[in-house]
């Protein structure tokens, strides 16, 4: 009997999906071939979190499947679990991260920020507001318009890295900043190994 209901819900299940793909694509001008399953993936949700209330307790996570690294933008202070917040509206920089959870907090992590005019290091100082409507995000990519510097940040995560694209202002005073933070992180560059 417990096979015969596993089999039962299985068709079930089955059937569902099928009509609610049927419904989408009725609905949709594309073709059945232009649409990807990450179209339907939405990596703010679950981001309107903080310690007192967990909404979903998740960060945009741009990454592959499997990836080495995750890389995400960043409106809170490193330290913070909740490394980016729907409700904030200013990021510091877009950080590789390994952090699986909020409460376990993250390790080895470091950021990319681009900005131009005076040349600001802390993170507080730097930070730049932004708006949800000039930002894309996507498992696969994310762009991100920093109104304070005039810049377009984007990146795209590969296996073990990502592809990063900076966009900015004609200008004498342009910069990406890298900032390794602290608690086991640490950049070491070698131009000889390019």
């Amino acid at each position: 009997m417990h096979r015969l209901q596993i089999r039962i819900s299985v068709v079930l299940f089955v059937a569902l999906l099928y009509s609610c793909k049927e419904q989408s694509i009725e609905n949709d001008t594309s073709t059945a071939e232009e649409r990807t399953f990450l179209e339907y993936v939405n990596p703010l949700m679950g981001t309107d979190s903080e310690f007192s209330l967990s909404n979903g307790n998740t960060y945009p996570a741009i990454a592959t499947p499997w990836g080495m690294n995750f890389w995400t933008p960043m409106t809170s202070k490193m330290g913070d679990g909740w490394t980016y917040k729907y409700d904030e509206y200013t990021i510091r920089g877009i950080k590789q991260t390994h952090q699986p959870s909020p409460w376990i907090n993250d390790y080895a992590a470091f950021s990319l920020m681009a900005v131009t005019g005076e040349l600001k290091y802390k993170e507080d100082e730097r930070a730049s507001h932004f708006s949800h409507k000039a930002e894309t995000v996507k498992p696969d990519y994310y762009s991100v318009y920093l109104a304070d510097y005039d810049v377009v940040a984007e990146v795209a995560p590969t296996e073990r890295s990502a592809h990063f694209r900076f966009t900015f202002p004609e200008t004498d005073e342009a910069y990406i900043l890298l900032d390794a933070f602290f608690k086991g992180s640490m950049v070491k560059i070698l131009p000889e190994e390019r």
